[in-house]
């Protein structure tokens, strides 16, 4: 099988299998799906800016909980479309806000902003709702079912992986990967670095926004710990480094299995949820520090090594 042919046959062979869910599963099963999906659409995204340029992002959270957040305000207000391109316009606005600032930062002190970026979002928000609106939170009430939200993610999972496919044959792609590989020789080879990794941040994040925005009504109450819960951006993280954050396809390997474990570690050991989160961090990291993908390419490129090194 070609090397570029098994990307293709991974995704669609998961999307078509999350495809038949709401057809065969039962409303447990759709909620699980559902959690599966956001996570993937998180994870890809993540991995378009981070699996591609190494600058290591912790700023998931800020972007989905704007979404989620947006429809909270609005969702009563607007008709839904408008909702989800408003709560788009405004996360792809502080990305690019963000990237125009913050982007020439690299290595540990990229990943100290990111984290605290989406601290600062969160405290911003909370001061809004109590000396503003008078309120600590805000209730849901959109009439959006279950299986509409899954066929949104649905989509939306399939638009990340169409446009992280097109970026990886652009020349945007193609900067992208040499400023992952060295920085400072991309710029010798006269590639606009920062320009690069703006555009690309703010591609990642209106995903991530969508993202938060799409899930917002699976939730009847919704306050600033909720919507900005930095679990959210270690647990996409953790998925995207286990399946394997350099392929496009790599995070899907690390987003279902963990899924699942999550699901079964809030449901039985809810108080030491954070503590096994970060053992599953530490295992990930020491024991599959390439993911599955790298497991797996290094597999199929053994037999191919093995017969260079074979004498004549």
């Amino acid at each position: 099988m070609k090397s570029n042919t098994m990307p293709v046959l991974v995704v669609a062979g998961a999307l078509l299998a999350l495809g038949l869910v709401p057809f065969l599963g039962s409303s447990y099963h759709l909620a699980v799906a559902i959690g599966i999906l956001s996570q993937l659409v998180l994870a890809t995204a993540w991995a378009l800016f981070s699996g591609t340029t190494r600058y290591v992002s912790l700023a998931t959270v800020a972007f989905f909980g704007i979404g989620a957040y947006t429809v909270a305000v609005l969702g009563e207000v607007l008709p839904w479309a408008l909702v989800l391109a408003t709560a788009t316009a405004i996360g792809t606005a502080v990305a690019v806000l963000v990237g125009l600032s913050t982007l020439r930062l690299s290595g540990v002190y990229f990943v100290i902003f990111s984290f605290g970026l989406a601290e600062l979002i969160r405290q911003l928000v909370t001061w809004f709702e109590v000396n503003v609106s008078q309120s600590m939170g805000r209730y849901v009430f959109i009439d959006i079912t279950q299986e509409s939200i899954f066929w949104h993610l649905f989509a939306l999972a399939a638009l990340v992986f169409l446009v992280g496919w097109l970026i990886q044959r652009s020349r945007l792609g193609l900067a992208l990967r040499v400023i992952g590989d060295d920085e400072t020789v991309a710029r010798h080879c006269g590639i606009d670095t920062t320009r690069a990794k703006f555009l690309l941040f703010a591609i990642s994040a209106a995903f991530m926004t969508l993202t938060g925005a799409i899930m917002a009504p699976r939730w009847t109450y919704l306050d600033p710990t909720i919507a900005f819960n930095p679990v959210v951006s270690f647990q996409v993280l953790i998925m995207a480094l286990l399946g394997g954050a350099h392929r496009l396809w790599g995070p899907l390997l690390g987003v279902i299995p963990l899924t699942i474990l999550f699901e079964v570690l809030g449901a039985n050991f809810p108080n030491y949820f954070s503590i096994l989160l970060g053992l599953v961090f530490m295992l990930i990291v020491y024991g599959v520090p390439n993911g599955v993908a790298g497991l797996i390419e290094g597999t199929r490129l053994k037999p191919l090594l093995l017969q260079t090194r074979r004498p004549a």
